[in-house]
């Protein structure tokens, strides 16, 4: 039987390409919503990011998102976001 391959993504932040499952997914909805999909399989734009809160911290100092999602991410989106990251990474 053959071995399932695992994809592979690249975080925005270290631009290391890892396991899809040792990231989180932040997602723009068609709607124009972000926010993060610990599933993976949300529809929209997606980003990922490495698990680890100094990764975050980078992503939200240098507005790394803005890009990836190619839209504008306030202030207040990356504080939602950041209190949902936590959640996830603490688990």
């Amino acid at each position: 039987m053959k071995a399932k391959k695992t994809p592979l993504r690249k975080c925005v932040v270290t631009q290391e390409m890892l396991n899809k499952r040792e990231l989180i997914r932040v997602v723009r909805t068609p709607e124009g919503e972000v926010k993060l999909d610990p599933t993976g399989k949300a529809s929209g734009r997606g980003a990922y990011i490495s698990r680890t809160m100094e990764a975050f911290e980078t992503a939200k100092k240098k507005k790394l998102l803005n890009r990836a999602l190619k839209m504008d991410v306030t202030d207040e989106m990356y504080n939602l976001l950041e209190e949902e990251f936590k959640r996830i990474v603490a688990q």
